[in-house]
Order: structure tokens, then sequence, then C-alpha cells
């Protein structure tokens, strides 16, 4: 590059990965590390030739028709675009980067944390144990449930789908089902020794656990409603660590009060970071601040590869992470 492009960095990254950007372009780093809402967006899309955002920066058809408009590039930290009017931003000349392959075993790991901890009321036990209320080990105290042997259903059969499916079977010996949209090669599936469902509702009639790992937005937009929660077992948990926009939240709520699923683990959530107020006074719903790739090593290699896909695309090259 023979200029050093400018880029803004819409929340603070792992330093390491903000020293790269620094001796790589002309950088300009969010030092209050908080949202900088649809004008600041707007406003950075007029400044600088790149905008490096997040799950939490909106860049919908509106904010993407700012006047004056400097950037061609958005390089999104994250494997999730649906925050991202892809289609606005390519009609406005603006390629769209995300960041594939580094956060699949870190965000396989949590949506397994995720379905022990809901199982085995893993939380709800922390705080009884952190409040001074246990009185000592009894026959009937907190029994969770079995995970060894489960039936595991697996909305969405990508890297990550399939990563928590090899968990699941190798580590808990589960039976496997998954539903995706797009044909998975029966060597894959074989190999993997997973059991295709024709449709979303004969999956969730069949598990006992049910991992959302499809992407959110579009026709995935609350696929989890009121009827996939009536069609549920009412001892089967719901597992997110997908995007929030995926469950009605609303819905969620009514199926666990009414007892129509046994409970859920959520690391997202439709409103994020505000969380559904009902969902917080249940003992039977694990929630977590949307950690799924929350390791050191993980964020530090979506920003290196948010950066390469940033080097290419100012020196000519086609990113290999280029969604739009």
């Amino acid at each position: 590059m023979a200029t050093k492009p400018k880029v803004i960095v819409t929340r603070r990254w792992p330093e390491t990965v903000e020293h790269r950007i620094a001796v790589l372009f002309e950088a300009v780093f969010n030092e209050a590390d908080e949202p900088l809402g649809r004008e600041g967006l707007m406003a950075a899309l007029g400044e600088a030739d790149a905008l490096f955002p997040t799950v939490t920066d909106p860049l919908d058809a509106e904010v993407l028709a700012a006047e004056p408009l400097k950037a061609k590039l958005i390089g999104n930290f994250g494997v999730g675009f649906n925050h991202i009017d892809a289609k606005a931003a390519k009609a406005r000349g603006i390629t769209v980067t995300n960041t594939p392959e580094v956060l699949t075993d870190a965000t396989a790991d949590l949506a397994m944390t995720l379905l022990l901890m809901a199982a085995r009321r893993a939380g709800e036990g922390e705080r009884h144990a952190r409040a001074g209320e246990w009185t000592g080990w009894r026959p009937t105290h907190m029994m969770g449930t079995q995970v060894t042997g489960k039936t595991l259903g697996i909305v969405g059969f990508g890297r990550i789908g399939r990563a928590m499916a090899e968990r699941a079977r190798q580590g808990f010996k589960m039976r496997i089902l998954y539903y995706d949209r797009f044909p998975v090669d029966p060597e894959i599936a074989a190999v993997l020794g997973v059991e295709a469902c024709a449709t979303v509702d004969e999956l969730v009639e069949k598990s006992d656990f049910v991992s959302l790992h499809c992407p959110g937005g579009g026709e995935n937009t609350r696929l989890m409603n009121a009827e996939r929660f009536a069609r549920m077992p009412r001892h089967a948990f719901l597992i997110n660590t997908a995007r929030g926009d995926v469950v009605d939240e609303a819905a969620l709520v009514e199926a666990l009060q009414a007892g129509e699923i046994a409970g859920a683990g959520l690391d997202v959530f439709e409103a994020e970071p505000k969380i559904t107020e009902a969902l917080k006074a249940m003992d039977n719903v694990v929630m977590l601040p949307h950690l799924g790739s929350a390791t050191t090593e993980t964020r530090v290699a979506m920003g290196m590869r948010v950066v390469d896909n940033a080097v290419a695309f100012f020196e000519g090259k086609t990113p290999q992470d280029k969604v739009s």
C-alpha cells in the first residue's frame, strides 16, 4: 500500500491486533469503547476508507446511505453479519468481509457449556452455594437432567454446528439430529454419525436438547416461536449461541412459564444488551453476556482476520472472506 488508508475501529480490540492496525493503517480507535450510535457510524463512513465494526453496530440501509460516503470496505469483526445490510453496501460500492473459521471451536465449546449448565442446574447451584443456602448433601437436592446418551438436535449444520456435534457425540455419546437448508455431504454426515431431519418441526419434536447454530435475520428471524416451543418435549432444553433474533423471546418466556420446555441456555438475546426481565428471574435459564467467541486466542485471531482481509483489499486483491 503506497499510502496508509484511514480506518475507524468502532470498539476496542485486543492490544496485539490494535498494534498491527496502527502500523498498517491511519487508525482511529474508540478510546471510550462505547457504541458509536447511528450518527457516529454514518460520520465514520464519510471519514474513513474502511470501517471495522462489530455485532453491536447496526449498519442498515439508512446508515449505509450516509452522505458523503468515503468508505469502500466494511471489515466485520465476527462471522455473523446480519447486522449489516450487505445488499445496500454492495449497491453503494462497499465490500463487506467477515471472520469465519477462527471462532468455531470457542463457540462450540460455549454451546456445550450452556447445555451442561442448563441440564445440571449449574447456574442455580452456584448461586445457591454463594448465598450460603446450601445445608449439605441429600439425595433429592437439585436433581438435574442426564446429558450422556440423550438426543441433541442441531439447527444449522455449518462449521459451528458440526463442531458441536463432534463434542456431543464423542464426549457424551449423544444421538445427533440436524436440520440445514443446504444439503450436507453424506460422507460428512456418515463420519460424524448424524441424522438429517426434513424440517425444523421434526427436529424439535425428537430432541431432548435443541441447539441453534444458524445465521440470524431474514427467514431465520424468530425461527423458534410459540408453535415450535409447543412441539418440543416438556423435558427439552433450548440452547442459543447463534443470534438473539432467531428466538422469539416473549414466546420463550411463555413456554418456560407454562412448563412447555424444561429450560434454556442463552448467550445471545433479541434486544441485547437488554434482556427480558422475566428471563432473569427464572432459575431454569442460564444466561451469559454474548461470550461465544470470548477467548483471548479467538478474539485475536478474529481481529487478525479482519486486518488480513483489509490488507488484501487495499492491495487490489479479493479478500478471502468477502461476503458482498
